[in-house]
């Protein structure tokens, strides 16, 4: 297991993840467009196993294509040129956001980090 799935799953045996303790109104926004090579890594890398992690369970994954039209219940999201960029969502709230995806480890450190300021609420 690389270092990163250490410290990820450091995060849920801590309890840092745990469903219980963390709201359950968060989304993980990915902005994206066509042609993205990072997004494809990403794709690749992540997309798939993320629903069945505990981060995506606290925070599931929705798309958002940036060459569309922008969705109307995201309008006090700062829009992005750079993709893909991940922004952490709480209740329509913006908790935070990753510009790029440049490999799996990376991604998961940065990620645990976002999740870490997600609001507790018993």
């Amino acid at each position: 297991m690389k270092l990163a799935g250490l410290a990820r799953w450091g995060l849920v045996a801590a309890g840092l993840l745990a469903p219980s303790a963390r709201a359950c109104a968060a989304e993980l926004l990915m902005l994206e467009q066509p042609g993205c090579v990072w997004c494809a890594q990403f794709n690749a890398e992540i997309a798939p196993a993320w629903p069945k992690t505990p981060e995506g369970r606290l925070a599931p994954l929705r798309r958002v294509d940036i060459t569309r039209p922008w969705p109307s219940d995201l309008e006090g999201v700062a829009k992005e040129r750079f993709t893909p960029t991940f922004v952490l969502m709480d209740g329509g709230r913006e908790i935070g956001r990753i510009r790029g995806y440049v490999g799996d480890e990376f991604f998961w450190y940065r990620i645990g980090e976002l999740l870490a300021l997600l609001p507790v609420r018993p």
